[in-house]
């Protein structure tokens, strides 16, 4: 019984990074491309990189790329969690032995 605190515990911690990771790394990307599109001879770059990054988050949010981001960084946080209760199982069934 003393495991389940620490498998909760973990996989609150690897939920929550796995969700945060992928919100990071489009929002630093959108930010890259904005960024851009401020440079003398990178503005088409910068706005046709951002525009093409919010129609792709809207693919995934029914044609809202907040929702579409937010699916995604779900996706993510559910296969992290499954890795990490497949992890702790595993590493709990090799101490048994």
């Amino acid at each position: 019984m003393t495991t389940l605190p620490t498998l909760i515990r973990s996989l609150a911690l690897t939920a929550l990074l796995s969700f945060i990771a992928p919100v990071v790394l489009f929002l630093g990307f959108f930010t890259f491309l904005c960024t851009i599109s401020w440079v003398p001879g990178l503005e088409t770059l910068g706005q046709t990189g951002a525009n093409d990054l919010l129609q792709f988050l809207a693919i995934f949010g029914n044609g809202c790329s907040v929702e579409g981001l937010i699916v995604i960084s779900m996706t993510c946080s559910f296969v992290a969690a499954l890795f990490d209760t497949y992890a702790f199982y595993s590493y709990q069934h090799l101490n048994d032995h």
